[in-house]
């Protein structure tokens, strides 16, 4: 279990790495430079206050650093193994080349992220285009996909049609011969699309956010 004196510690360890002090780090992510002060992680009346997702996420992005290099500075922890795990964008993932028939991906021209260890050897990453997904995933949000992963009704997914569009939905029923779909946003249909018009499908495992 994380302790808040460790997420902080983590912080401390991040901006060291890269030559920075804690509001020095701050201010290269576009945060106030008091975000990080030791003053502000106890409130007056004795608090423990914890930094936001988004201030992590912010720092994560202005160092270059990722989830695993961020882990790997928690004190005393036993950090979980990592894998590579390749990139594309959801709109690129639609084109041929770029998976096999199983939905695997394959070929050339994915980038690369270090990430822990998911379970699966052969899961990749895709950045959401769109608004579709709106509020859960945005635009340029980076999703983690498991094709190996088991997936139920309610569960989020990307599907690939055979006419190369690629999708993040929620998966509402899975019949024989439909597969329906849900859209978060309100603004796009439902789908429902017959089994015999989908090359694959496969359940998202995080999400940047």
């Amino acid at each position: 279990m994380l302790k808040h004196s460790d997420i902080w510690a983590a912080i401390d360890g991040l901006a060291a790495r890269h030559g920075l002090s804690a509001s020095g780090l701050a201010k290269r992510a576009g945060l106030d430079a008091t975000t990080f002060n030791k003053s502000k992680r106890v409130t007056r009346d004795g608090k423990l206050r914890w930094p936001s997702t988004e201030s992590v996420a912010k720092i994560l992005e202005a160092t270059g650093a990722s989830i695993a290099e961020f882990l790997e500075q928690l004190p005393n922890q036993t950090v979980r193994p990592t894998q590579r795990i390749p990139v594309i964008g959801c709109a690129q993932a639609g084109h041929a080349g770029y998976f096999d028939d199983a939905g695997y991906p394959t070929g050339a021209g994915w980038d690369e992220i270090v990430f822990p260890d998911v379970g699966d050897p052969n899961a990749y990453g895709l950045v959401v285009s769109g608004d579709s997904m709106e509020p859960l995933y945005r635009d340029g949000d980076r999703i983690i996909v498991s094709p190996a992963a088991n997936i139920r009704r309610g569960d989020r997914v990307v599907i690939k049609t055979r006419d190369g569009e690629v999708m993040a939905k929620e998966l509402v029923r899975r019949t024989a011969q439909w597969i329906e779909l849900h859209s978060v946003n309100p603004e796009h249909p439902d789908p429902k699309l017959q089994t015999s018009d989908v090359e694959w499908l496969a359940r998202i495992l995080w999400a940047s956010q």
